[in-house]
Parts: C-alpha cells; structure tokens; sequence
C-alpha cells in the first residue's frame, strides 16, 4: 500500500482558518451540529420517498405517472444521501453518536454500506483528495480517465459523452457491485479495509436481503416484473446519475488540481488544508434549491476542511473561508451555477480523453 504524508511544517492557514470558524461558533452560541433545518428537511425527505414507494405499489396509475414518480423516488434517495446519510456517517448530523450511527444507516437503505462508505469516504476520500492511487472516487478505470496521471486507454476519446451512461448506472454498480467487491477483497482500491466486526458483518448481509425484499420482490410480487424494472430501472439511473454528477463536480473540474502516489513514499509539498482547497470545487454557492437539495454539497471546499460540521453551517463559514484563503495565497474555487460547473467537468473529461 502506498504512504502519503503532507508537508504540514508550514500551516498557519487552518491554525488561523479553525479559530476564526471557532469563534464564529462560540459568538454566536450555536452548535457545530444539525439543527432544526436539518432536522425538518429529514422528515420531509424521507417521508416523501415513503410516500410515493406506497402509491407505486398500492394505486393504479398511468404509465406515464408512474414513470415520473419513479424518477421523483430516485431523486429523493439521492438527496436523502446527500442531507441526512451524509451528515450521519461524519459524525455532524447530532451530538449524539447513536443519532449519527442510527441515520448513517440510511446509507444501507438506499442499498449500500454505512461502514465501508465510512471508511471509502470519510478516511480515503478526505484524508487523500484527488490523490492518484489512493482516493477510491478517482480510481484508475478502463472507461474513465480523471486526471492526467492515469494511463490512457483509446476509448477515452469518446469518454465526455458515455461517462454520462457510466453515471446513470453508477448506483446500481454500487449496490450490485462494487460492495460486493470491497466487502469480499476487504480492501478499498489500494488500502486494506478496517476490520468488520461480527456486527458488522451481519449488518453487511441483513441490509442487502433487505434492499432484495424492499425493492425487487414486494415489488415485484404486487406489480409484476415488467412495471418493476420498468421503474427500477428510471430510479437507478436518476439516483445513479445524480450522485455520480454532484460529487465529480466538486473535484473533477477544471483548476483543481491532482498528485499522484510515486511507488511506497510519497510526500505532498502542501499542507493537509491547503491540499484540501486546491483540490476543490464549489458551485451553485446562491442557489438556494441546490444548496438545499444537495445538502450543503456545493459547499465542497468548507465540508473538505470541516467535515464534522454540519452543511448548514456551510454559507455562512464560506465567507470566513474564502477571506482567509485570500489572505494567505490560496485559490478558492467557486463556479456562479450548476450548469458553468457542469460545462467544466465535461470539458475536462474531453481533454482527459483527447491527450495521451
């Protein structure tokens, strides 16, 4: 397994960075947790996926509707990952740790696995972002190419227009797939996984049997297999596509910038901080909508250097963020809408695909 350690020698950027967001906090008398916005936004959330998975199954309705709440379902789950699963896993949604262990299983419910989630995302992903041979959201692929490092391969010339096929079933690899994969190799890209302990491993196993009874065989069994892969299949690719585009969005634009692991010791010139702000991306950041619907998710920079607090907080640091990064030299990546990063992250792949 490759080692990579940072040049933290030199780090008054998140010394003067955490005591400024320290202060705001303590001034303000608030906690770094969730609070009543979150929590609301959990109830009309999951609700509103429980409500239409009953009308899907118990009322007769047009293709056409159906269809379209199918869509809306698959949008919901991937929201209810971005806001309520999310906060969760990292220890932000509450103050008490049951709370956060309890809701992080959300993430099973959607078909996946809290603890490896935990330690692919939270440890990895935020510990090495966009480090090659190290960070599992960039991982080397045969149909995708996300940084220069990366060999080259032909059909990356073609890969701005079918990664978007790629994204749309992403979610159903990940669930399939890919937890299958890491459950039973117990590693994550090039990193031994953490130890699972017996509950773990019984976690691992009733919550898959539990996505096969919840979203194929009830369904199946009182609509029929054509109308289930119908719908299935709609859910997947929105949930798939979605996900996939609003985490590429947050690092796999242009400006960010990439390293790659050079064999066992690789030593990164930045600090652990700085390195998390070159790394990434905003976007979207006045979008009300947006910021609502991907919880914070277009905050990427504040939730890289401040993972613990909860992405309610995030408007409101970005401004001390974006200050002191200023006054110590760093850029500060922000695209003004969704659209502009998204018109980012396709070039870049075209560019990826286009050059050796």
């Amino acid at each position: 397994m490759p080692k990579v350690s940072f040049n933290n020698k030199q780090n008054s950027f998140a010394q003067t960075l955490k005591q400024r967001v320290d202060d705001y906090f303590k001034n303000k008398q608030l906690k770094k947790t969730g609070n009543l916005e979150l929590y609301s936004k959990t109830v009309v959330l999951i609700s509103s996926a429980l409500v239409i998975y009953v009308l899907l199954l118990t009322v007769a309705l047009p293709v056409f509707i159906q269809v379209l709440l199918c869509a809306a379902l698959g949008a919901l789950l991937a929201s209810i990952g971005f806001n309520v699963m999310h906060d969760a896993c990292h220890g932000s949604y509450s103050q008490r740790k049951w709370v956060n262990d309890l809701l992080g299983l959300s993430l099973n419910a959607l078909g996946g696995n809290a603890f490896i989630w935990k330690f692919k995302h939270n440890i990895l992903h935020h510990t090495y972002t966009n480090v090659d041979g190290m960070d599992d959201d960039i991982a080397k692929s045969p149909l995708m190419r996300q940084c220069r490092s990366q060999k080259w391969v032909p059909a990356h010339r073609f890969q701005h227009i079918y990664v978007v096929l790629v994204y749309a079933i992403s979610s159903f690899a990940w669930v399939f797939i890919m937890d299958f994969n890491k459950y039973l190799k117990q590693k994550v890209y090039t990193t031994p996984l953490q130890k699972m302990s017996t509950q773990e491993h019984l976690v691992f196993w009733l919550s898959k049997l539990l996505y096969v009874l919840f979203y194929i065989a009830i369904p199946v069994y009182l609509v029929g297999w054509g109308a289930w892969a119908l719908g299935f299949a709609v859910m997947h690719m929105v949930m798939g596509l979605t996900l996939a585009l609003v985490f590429q969005l947050a690092h796999v634009v242009e400006h960010t910038s990439f390293e790659a692991t050079a064999g066992e010791q690789t030593q990164i010139e930045n600090a652990w901080a700085e390195h998390q702000v070159r790394t990434t991306a905003n976007f979207a950041p006045d979008n009300l909508f947006i910021n609502w619907y991907v919880g914070g998710l277009n905050y990427q920079i504040e939730h890289h250097l401040f993972p613990r607090i909860s992405h309610v907080h995030y408007p409101a640091i970005s401004k001390i963020v974006q200050q002191t990064c200023k006054e110590h030299g760093l850029p500060y990546h922000s695209y003004p809408t969704m659209a502009a990063s998204m018109v980012s992250h396709f070039k870049m792949m075209k560019a990826l695909g286009a050059n050796p």
